[in-house]
């Protein structure tokens, strides 16, 4: 079974020049055809907004555009579409990883599609009452799938099917189905094509020639406005000569009008800069990266390192975080992280002259523990530091303490005490946090500060050094910097608070770096006024804090787990629930709520600060699953199943509902009463909808399908990684042939290279064992390759005639 996995990343910018010329309120969503995926905060006031938004997030489905639109805000009326971005998903691999300027595209209905139809088509030939033959076309319109949503509401779809040639248009409709995306039509139409009529004394193999070749079938989906215009879904066209004497079954994507996205005259709408990063990897069977995995995860046993597949993998690709990112991951999941990092450290530390630049570039090393941190650090960031953001970004007190900066009114002293308030919250915050610091985190640190003093052995501060460049300076500083990155925040903060954000996370560097360095660092910033801010510090008081806060989270003694006395917060948003029924009267509709998720309960409130309504203990949940759509006519719905009856839920788009579904399972994966199987549909009018079961506690009809991870920790998928590891060699097959050249030269000629060439750039400590490594990557490579071609080969064979 190949798995086929996609996902975007990126960040939304500015946009720049929007119409109409009018300073307004502007936001920017993302979609996947037509449904909304993600939506920026609303930037007020302005002609050129600065988003500064990063999202990423895993596609669950199937999809042929992705877009990006700017509305206007508007307060009374419907928010209004100034423009889009779309690319077509063939075309996204041009614009990977680069930042662009996209001119915004007017917003037609003609263009608005998304959604496939299974047709059947056949050409049957019938012999008329009066002995002559002629054609006839059977048009099978089975069901449509993926229908946007209208209103936010299911639509009420119909299709009209046509049979269109230069002089005949025949036109044909089904019947309107009612508040569904995915309407089952089941409809048979017939159409004449050669009339019998129409023959002249050519042979009959040539009127159906000339008439077939210019015929072709349209089939249009329309949703059926009643009182109000219908509103064009999409189109497809199946020229009729492709039929022959055979029948056709297969998905069709469907279509733009032909006029779509081409209005008459194109207006300036203005431009928006993107940065998009879409991958899709075709993950075969485990048993197929045996031999590249176990070529990644002996790295650090290989000496020395720089001849490893892991250091070789980041030397040939262009950009290193695209190469780090899996490699990071892959080596966690199979706890070969920490020794992979001591060995790339210590070739880091060779390089490195002064103790007190150590670990400050941008090396192998070092993004490696960045990217460790980015990881395993995620809930241990939000137990420290979410409080103390969400109240500085919630109620933002004035913070400005360069003179040039200040505003009018604003009291510089008052300021200075509202920013040492805000300073001394955050650094009391990290520097109790060592209890909760992941083992892994303590592991690398505890490597990387042995190797710091025995690099450095007469400096006794290098030890403490070593650490807080990261757990300061790339960790907490970075995180108190832009908290929507690492999920602290749901969006980007406002400019006001991002200065305040900058100017304590300027002072969290400070501080962390006091504990490791002996002399002061007041001569080091470059702004007078950070200097006289500093003064109203007690230096030893902050540099014992900061040594002990070090010691805790670089020492290898086991921790009491801090699971134990704070719940870890994991996820929270608004959705929709339908109401319960705990009281015999009132309707059991559809109410939004806001719910949240700990690693202790699942529970949902009336608005986001409240108390709680309803509360789930996670060891009560029995099983998350989606639930069909047909149970009550909504898309995008799961149920929450835990021993009274199911909570039924509706999330706001795919990516919302496999999220939570994710999330939910991660949690509850090791509860010991899991459910075997459940019941796909709802309970409705005395009986299951799926298998009619009249017994509304009887045994589920279906299986469960949530798999337990292999990783209990870390949400990783190692093949995956694999797989996007194997492209990443595939792309730079040419690199991996030339240094694996230039190392046969090298041992073959012994000599210092002469002339600087394409590998000069390129760490070869060891030519022997560089050589042999690179070998083993290319033939793994290859082999995969032919394993991939075959999966190609098959799914082309296996693919019906059709746009899918």
């Amino acid at each position: 079974e190949v798995r086929v996995l996609q996902n975007l990343r990126g960040k939304i910018y500015d946009a720049k020049h929007l119409a109409p010329n009018k300073v307004r309120d502007f936001f920017c969503t993302i979609n996947l055809d037509q449904e909304e995926v993600f939506r920026t905060q609303v930037v007020e006031k302005t002609l050129s907004p600065y988003f500064g938004e990063e999202f990423y997030f895993e596609i669950p489905r199937t999809f042929q555009w992705l877009s990006f639109y700017i509305y206007d805000k508007s307060v009374l009326q419907k928010d209004l579409r100034i423009g889009k971005v779309s690319i077509k998903k063939e075309d996204l691999c041009n614009y990977t990883g680069k930042e662009n300027w996209f001119m915004l595209q007017p917003v037609d209905s003609n263009s608005e599609v998304q959604g496939k139809v299974h047709l059947g088509l056949k050409l049957n030939e019938l012999i008329t009452d009066n002995g002559s033959v002629c054609q006839q076309l059977v048009v099978h319109i089975k069901e449509c799938h993926g229908l946007p949503l209208i209103n936010g509401q299911n639509c009420d779809p119909y299709a009209t099917i046509s049979l269109v040639g230069p002089s005949r248009n025949d036109q044909k409709k089904t019947k309107v189905k009612k508040k569904t995306s995915n309407p089952q039509f089941n409809e048979t139409f017939y159409f004449e094509v050669t009339r019998s009529s129409s023959y002249t004394k050519k042979s009959q193999f040539q009127v159906e020639e000339e008439d077939i070749e210019k015929l072709e079938v349209r089939v249009d989906l329309w949703n059926n406005g009643n009182l109000v215009q219908d509103i064009f879904l999409g189109e497809i066209k199946v020229p009729v000569k492709v039929l022959r004497n055979d029948s056709f079954q297969a998905w069709y994507l469907l279509q733009p009008r032909e006029n779509g996205n081409k209005s008459s005259k194109t207006d300036d709408l203005g431009s928006l800069r993107l940065n998009i990063c879409y991958t899709e990897d075709c993950v075969l069977p485990s048993e197929y990266y045996t031999s590249l995995r176990n070529l990644l995860l002996k790295s650090s046993d290989v000496q020395p390192i720089s001849a490893s597949a892991g250091y070789i993998l980041t030397e040939v690709c262009r950009d290193k975080y695209d190469a780090v990112l899996p490699l990071v991951r892959l080596l966690l999941h199979h706890h070969k992280l920490v020794p992979f990092v001591a060995a790339v450290a210590e070739l880091d530390l060779k390089d490195t002259q002064e103790a007190n630049t150590i670990f400050r570039g941008n090396s192998l090393a070092t993004r490696c523990v960045d990217e460790m941190m980015k990881i395993v650090g995620k809930h241990y960031l939000k137990v420290t530091l979410k409080g103390v953001i969400d109240e500085i970004c919630e109620s933002p007190k004035p913070c400005e303490i360069d003179p040039i900066k200040l505003r009018e009114g604003d009291n510089v002293e008052t300021n200075m005490e509202n920013l040492r308030y805000y300073v001394d919250k955050v650094f009391c915050e990290i520097v109790q946090s060592g209890i909760s610091c992941p083992t892994l985190m303590c592991d690398v640190f505890y490597s990387l500060r042995h190797l710091a003093a025995k690099r450095f052995p007469n400096d006794p501060h290098v030890q403490y050094s070593a650490v807080s460049s990261f757990v300061f300076l790339r960790f907490f500083a970075v995180a108190v910097v832009s908290p929507h990155t690492f999920h602290l925040r749901p969006h980007h903060p406002d400019a006001q608070t991002s200065r305040t954000l900058t100017l304590i996370s300027k002072a969290i560097q400070t501080l962390g770096s006091w504990g490791s360095l002996t002399k002061s660092k007041l001569s080091s910033f470059k702004e007078t006024f950070m200097c006289e801010f500093f003064k109203t510090f007690q230096e030893e008081k902050f540099t014992e804090s900061v040594k002990k806060f070090l010691d805790d989270v670089s020492s290898t003694e086991s921790k009491e787990p801090s699971g134990l006395s704070e719940p870890v917060h994991l996820k929270e948003g608004e959705m929709y629930k339908r109401a319960q029924g705990r009281t015999r009267i009132g309707k059991k509709n559809f109410k939004k709520r806001w719910f949240c998720l700990t690693s202790r309960e699942f529970t949902y409130h009336k608005q986001q600060d409240k108390e709680p309504i309803f509360t789930i203990p996670i060891k009560n949940i029995l099983a998350v699953e989606k639930l069909d759509e047909s149970s009550f006519n909504k898309k995008n719905m799961f149920q929450i199943l835990h021993g009274e009856k199911p909570l039924y839920i509706q999330a706001n788009n795919c990516v919302e509902l496999s999220e939570w579904i994710e999330a939910l399972c991660r949690v509850t994966r090791c509860n010991q009463k899991r459910l075997t199987f459940y019941h796909p549909s709802a309970f409705l009018n005395g009986n299951w909808l799926c298998c009619k079961a009249t017994i509304e506690n009887t045994v589920g009809c279906a299986r469960c399908t949530a798999d337990v991870p292999a990783d209990t920790q870390i949400e990783i998928d190692g093949d995956r990684e694999t797989e996007r590891i194997y492209s990443l060699f595939t792309v730079n097959m040419s690199k991996l042939q030339k240094l694996e050249e230039a190392c046969g030269s090298i041992a073959v000629y012994q000599g210092p290279q002469k002339e600087p060439d394409d590998y000069s750039n390129f760490t070869i400590e060891d030519s022997v064992a560089t050589f042999h490594t690179l070998k083993q990557i290319i033939d793994v490579v290859e082999k995969l390759n032919e394993s991939h071609e075959k999966y190609q080969k098959k799914r082309s064979s296996s693919a019906k005639y059709g746009s899918e």
